[in-house]
């Protein structure tokens, strides 16, 4: 064993980025809820950056480390310790065998990512080790984690394997990590802001001139029936200018529908392969992220912008994305 829980938190699960090309035959798509911080999780101790990491919602575990490891955290801050000792995010951190992982308040975001040297042995489910929880597929044994429950580590590559080796250390201390971090700055301006940038949805127009202009200027607030499927969300009510039979269609990540009640619901990771709800937006994909780290509670307000421009943020977040997966790459450690 590698790693055991002690306690599983309110709901952690293994997570990757989900099972791609499979929704045409029914198959959720699932996956992390914010696949940023997952990715970087990942290629922060060199690991690819799809690789099954731990999801972990709100409340974290607690667990025991059963060997040296190198891991990373990312995304929401749930004031992880080590022997309760504060531990940084954003950045790798060499952990000593039989070192106990805790978390406490949630101080910002939902959901935190445990990315761990060389990734969560579990087995493939239709090329994903993400956790479906409705159909009990994927992840450790198709569930959140329990008690008692013991995770087993793949090997590590060897980039992986240096950085593990440049972070180990002498001493007693439970842990190291090294002075530098990820530039979290725009992630965290963005979550902040909790302004969503959407494009028009195929039936936009088919909603009253009041409730078109009323998704642009006011604001909506996340309701607690709100989960991995989809955001439930309340204010004001959006109806059509008349009523229209519609064929159920392909949904997508981030489509937000609109049911009789008016309230829209914003399609996430476990979302459903087709929908029969008319479509008023689509949000953005690096926008999804900050979807993914609101409580319910939170409020959000809506943007329009162009097919263009939302395809200029795309390229954007991805060069970032390569830029720091090239610098890890070609440098070691204590060259940062």
């Amino acid at each position: 064993m590698s790693i055991t829980v002690l306690r599983p938190g309110l709901l952690t699960t293994v997570q990757d980025l989900g099972r791609a090309g499979l929704q045409k035959y029914g198959v959720i798509f699932s996956g992390a809820m914010d696949t940023y911080a997952l990715r970087v999780a990942n290629l922060l101790v060199g690991n690819e950056e799809g690789e099954a990491a731990l999801e972990i919602t709100l409340t974290g575990p607690e667990l025991q480390i059963e060997k040296d490891v190198l891991i990373a955290l990312t995304g929401g801050d749930l004031s992880p310790t080590i022997e309760n000792e504060s531990i940084p995010l954003w950045k790798p951190v060499y952990v000593r065998k039989g070192s106990v992982l805790r978390f406490g308040p949630c101080k910002s975001g939902c959901r935190a990512y445990l990315a761990i040297v060389g990734g969560i042995n579990v087995e493939e489910v239709m090329g994903s080790r993400s956790t479906y929880l409705r159909a009990s597929i994927g992840g450790f044994n198709g569930r959140a984690l329990k008690a008692g429950d013991c995770i087993e580590l793949r090997t590590p590559s060897e980039q992986s394997s240096q950085l593990l080796k440049e972070l180990s250390f002498e001493g007693e201390l439970p842990f190291s990590a090294p002075t530098w971090s990820v530039n979290k700055e725009l992630y965290i301006r963005e979550k902040n802001n909790n302004v969503i940038r959407i494009l028009r949805g195929s039936h936009y127009e088919l909603f009253t001139p009041i409730c078109r202009k009323e998704l642009f200027e006011e604001t909506f607030k996340v309701t607690p029936q709100s989960d991995r499927m989809g955001y439930r969300l309340s204010g004001p009510t959006l109806t059509l200018s008349q009523s229209f039979e519609m064929v159920s269609e392909a949904v997508a990540l981030g489509t937000i529908q609109v049911p009789p009640d008016g309230n829209p619901i914003i399609l996430l990771a476990d979302r459903q392969t087709t929908g029969g709800y008319p479509r008023i937006g689509q949000v953005v994909s690096i926008d999804i992220p900050i979807i993914a780290q609101l409580k319910p509670g939170e409020t959000i307000r809506f943007k329009e912008v162009s097919l263009k421009e939302a395809e200029e943020l795309y390229l954007n977040r991805e060069k970032e994305l390569n830029e720091l997966r090239t610098g890890l790459s070609l440098k070691g450690v204590r060259n940062f």
